[in-house]
C-alpha cells in the first residue's frame, strides 16, 4: 500500500468507528425514534452509511455489492427494491427502514469497510487517478470518489451521533 491508500483506508476506518459509537447497543425503539416528524432516524442513517458505500463502491470498481453477494437484503428484509441505496427516498420510506437490531447494521456496515478496504489496498497512483465519471466539470477521478464517498459517510454518522445525544437528554 502506499500513502495515498494507507490514508484511504484509515478514512474510511473513522467512518466505521463513528458509526459504531453512534449505534452500537441502542434498542429498536432508539434507532426508530425522529426528533421531529420528518427526520431521519438512526436506523436509515445506519443502511444509508452502508448502502451509499457499497453501492457506489461496486459501481466504481466494478464489483459486486456486499448488500446482496452477502445476503444483507435479505437479513435485512426492507421493502425496498434492492438496489435501494436511500438516495431521493421519502420521510416515509425513512419510517420504513425499522424491524433490524443495531448489530446487524454494524455488520453491514463493517462488511462494507472490509471490501473499501480490500479494494483501495490494491490500487495505484494511477489507479486513484483514473477520471470515472466525465459528467461532472471537473471529471471525477476514483480518489475523489472515494474521498466523497468516506465524506457523506462520516456526515451521516455524524448526524446519528447528533440524533442520539438528542435522544439521551430528552
Amino acid at each position: 500500500m502506499s500513502i495515498a491508500t494507507d490514508l484511504l483506508v484509515d478514512l474510511f476506518d473513522r467512518v466505521r468507528q463513528v458509526s459504531h459509537r453512534a449505534i452500537e447497543g441502542l434498542s429498536e425503539q432508539q434507532l426508530t425514534a425522529r426528533i421531529d416528524p420528518e427526520a431521519n432516524t438512526i436506523a436509515w442513517l445506519a443502511w444509508h452509511i452502508g448502502r451509499g458505500q457499497d453501492r457506489q463502491l461496486a459501481d466504481a470498481a466494478g464489483i459486486g455489492e456486499v448488500w446482496t453477494g452477502e445476503g444483507f437484503a435479505a437479513r435485512f428484509g426492507l421493502p425496498f427494491d434492492d438496489s435501494a441505496s436511500g438516495y431521493g427516498q421519502t420521510s416515509d420510506d425513512v419510517a420504513a427502514v425499522k424491524g433490524v437490531s443495531a448489530a446487524l447494521y454494524l455488520d453491514y456496515i463493517d462488511a462494507v469497510f472490509d471490501a473499501i478496504a480490500a479494494y483501495v489496498a490494491g490500487l495505484t497512483p494511477d489507479d486513484l487517478a483514473k477520471v470515472i465519471d466525465d459528467k461532472w466539470d471537473p471529471p471525477v477521478t476514483l480518489a475523489v470518489r472515494l474521498v466523497s464517498m468516506a465524506s457523506d459517510g462520516l456526515q451521516h454518522a455524524g448526524q446519528a451521533s447528533f440524533i442520539k445525544g438528542s435522544l439521551a437528554r430528552s
